[in-house]
């Protein structure tokens, strides 16, 4: 039986993974690197650490990281200010159903906390959640079960008695190799074939999670 629920954030909760993709191409096109924002397809679900190895990596070991993750956080924030950060279909709905049915509710994240702290308050929605993990609170990124592990004990709630909501298939990996039942609810990225063998459930939103927790599962 399913006793709590431990959600993803970005392109899960927030509409955030395109605005990521436009802050890394004008960044890119700052520094003289063109076709930036094609590396986030590559790096869903990688904590800062993790997307650090990828560019070192895929772009070169001379890669500017300071530079550039300074320069996407302020073209990001530009683009929210001017544009906003909505929350995903259903995200709404489904925290006030988790609430009121007595779900334990958690977010495991691999954005840094500050960030995710501020989107999760600015949206109105950080007291739906019992637990909080942030991609700067483990060492190790998605696909190791690591953050995980840590939003299930935060919220003292056994693996096998929650489900993971993502949006990629690198947490879909973590999540299952945490001993949850992960339901993937895409972005920009579908699954493949290795990845459907490990969801329990594949919805287009989050607002059919809503009658998925009520047949009782």
């Amino acid at each position: 039986m399913i006793r709590g629920i431990v959600f993803d954030m970005d392109g899960l909760l927030f509409d955030s993974e395109r605005v990521v993709k436009r802050s890394w191409d004008m960044a890119g096109d700052e520094l003289g690197i063109v076709h930036m924002g094609s590396h986030i397809y590559h790096t869903l679900g990688m904590n800062l650490a993790g997307r650090t190895a990828y560019f070192t990596k895929a772009v070169g070991e001379n890669f500017p990281h300071e530079e550039f993750f300074a320069l996407t956080r302020r073209y990001f924030y530009k683009i929210v200010d001017l544009e906003g950060l909505s929350l995903k279909p259903g995200a709404r709905e489904l925290l006030e159903y988790g609430k009121e049915s007595g779900y334990k509710m958690a977010v495991a994240t691999s954005s840094r906390s500050g960030y995710a702290l501020q989107n999760l308050k600015t949206a109105g929605i950080y007291s739906y959640f019992d637990g909080l993990v942030f991609g700067d609170m483990v060492s190790r990124s998605k696909p190791d079960p690591e953050i995980y592990l840590r939003a299930c004990e935060s919220i003292g709630i056994r693996p096998k008695e929650c489900i993971a909501l993502e949006d990629a298939p690198a947490g879909i990996r973590a999540a299952w190799a945490a001993g949850m039942k992960p339901v993937m609810i895409p972005d920009l990225v579908e699954p493949d074939e290795a990845v459907k063998t490990l969801v329990c459930r594949r919805f287009d939103t989050l607002h059919e999670v809503i009658p998925y927790l009520s047949s009782g599962v």
